[in-house]
């Protein structure tokens, strides 16, 4: 399980990008677990996308199901460390995720496999009670 880098703590730009790969790691941790709790933890229920990932990964680890794959790198990420309106910091990522296959319990393929990602994502971040939240997740198109 990942753990949270001290400097992650901080409300400054150092925080926040440390903050912001840790919480990629708990997502990578998700895929490759089924464990959202983490995830959870620090992610607000107000993030649609973010739900709608924990909600999938539920479903499709549920029965005995497992999932292969799914492998998430961030080769590049960026924020300018400005609080906008809502409270909430961006930060631009690139996400690459490696195909992703579904097994039921005898380890047949239920589903067809998710290919392989690259895009870029605006990440909200915002910081309350001493601590990093993510508050939205939004695919660049």
């Amino acid at each position: 399980m990942p753990v949270l880098p001290e400097v992650a703590k901080t409300e400054t730009k150092e925080g926040l990008e440390a903050f912001a790969a840790y919480w990629f790691e708990q997502l990578n941790y998700a895929y490759q677990t089924g464990d959202i709790a983490g995830i959870q933890a620090v992610t607000s229920p107000a993030c649609q996308f973010c739900s709608n990932i924990t909600g999938s990964l539920t479903t499709n680890y549920q029965g005995g199901r497992w999932l292969a794959g799914g492998k998430i790198v961030i080769p590049s990420s960026a924020t300018t460390f400005e609080r906008g309106s809502d409270g909430a910091y961006q930060v631009i990522v690139q996400v690459q995720q490696s195909t992703i296959n579904y097994y039921d319990p005898s380890g047949s393929e239920f589903r067809a496999p998710t290919e392989a990602s690259d895009g870029g994502n605006v990440l909200l971040v915002g910081f309350q009670d001493a601590a990093w939240r993510v508050t939205g997740l939004h695919p660049l198109r």
